[in-house]
């Protein structure tokens, strides 16, 4: 791969204290390109994983599909505020601290399908505007709930504070750890806040295989490039077909291709579904089952590799 155009995928163990836009921001000047994006944003206050596409790879963010996530939290009992977290203001306090035992058969409870009401505190779009840019007019407005998927809570906690826990959580993409914590602390009684968050997994991703920008700005150039993943990493979920040298031109040139003429079924596959398109050189593209006249075909939808 060429210095002057770079192009994957590489994930960031994001410091505290920076937006996900900063990093863009940093990574664009260790690359060299303007051509850089993330998945999954962090608030300033949170650490730890964020994928960042670099080159052609920002092409796949408006393809990716859902992700789970997974976040180690600190949680704060008998404190409520502003913003759900400890950056925000205390507008009410509770000495009445529920015993470990309470703590953990109520934290139980968020385990599964739920349904949970966003923040005002987050980028979240109303109406074309963020809701953290109405709550900081004093201005709040009615948010939907939306379902996601608590898959586990495993509770920690803080030795010699009884009002202190620390929560390892596995959920679904789009769900608030500040609001899990909120409804938590609502639940028990007493009020909760977040105090800390690191994710530790998005998808395929996790601090195992991140860096952090002081790491990035150590290496050299060719270390650096060198740590770029294929564009496919985003798209770990999703089946790979690998196409014959004929087929893999007609798919270059947008054409669709007929699944009956490459030896496939459609009886268990869904309309819509997502393939990775492969070649002689691996993966080139993104294509989507739809139906034709001739019959039912899978349509390049995106480019990433010429």
């Amino acid at each position: 791969m060429s210095t002057n155009n770079p192009m994957g995928v590489i994930c960031i163990n994001k410091h505290e204290g920076v937006t996900s836009h900063t990093i863009v921001n940093m990574v664009r000047r260790l690359y060299n390109t303007k051509q850089v994006g993330h998945t999954g944003t962090l608030d300033p206050m949170a650490t730890g994983v964020l994928p960042v596409m670099v080159g052609r790879a920002v092409k796949a963010s408006e393809y990716l599909t859902a992700e789970d996530k997974g976040y180690t939290a600190q949680m704060k009992l008998g404190i409520v505020t502003d913003t759900g977290d400890i950056t925000g203001n205390i507008i009410s306090q509770n000495d009445n601290i529920p015993s470990y035992e309470q703590v953990k058969e109520i934290v139980s409870t968020f385990v599964g399908n739920i349904k949970q009401t966003p923040p005002m505190y987050s980028a979240l779009k109303v109406n074309g505007q963020k809701l953290v840019d109405l709550a900081r007019k004093g201005i709040e407005v009615e948010r939907d709930s939306r379902d996601i998927t608590i898959t586990s809570i495993i509770l920690e906690q803080t030795p010699n504070k009884s009002d202190e826990y620390k929560l390892h959580v596995e959920c679904s993409k789009g769900t608030y750890i500040r609001t899990l914590c909120t409804d938590i602390g609502d639940a028990l009684g007493c009020g909760a806040t977040m105090t800390s968050l690191e994710r530790t997994k998005s998808g395929s991703f996790e601090l195992s295989n991140s860096y952090t920008i002081q790491q990035l700005e150590n290496m050299t150039e060719k270390e650096r490039y060198a740590l770029l993943q294929p564009i496919d990493t985003l798209f770990s979920d999703i089946e790979e077909i690998h196409l014959a040298p004929f087929f893999e031109r007609l798919a270059r040139c947008g054409v669709e291709i007929y699944i009956k003429k490459i030896g496939m079924s459609s009886k268990t596959v869904p309309l819509n579904t997502r393939f990775k398109l492969c070649g002689e050189n691996g993966f080139f593209a993104l294509g989507e089952l739809r139906e034709f006249p001739d019959g039912m075909a899978i349509k390049p939808i995106k480019q990433f590799v010429l």
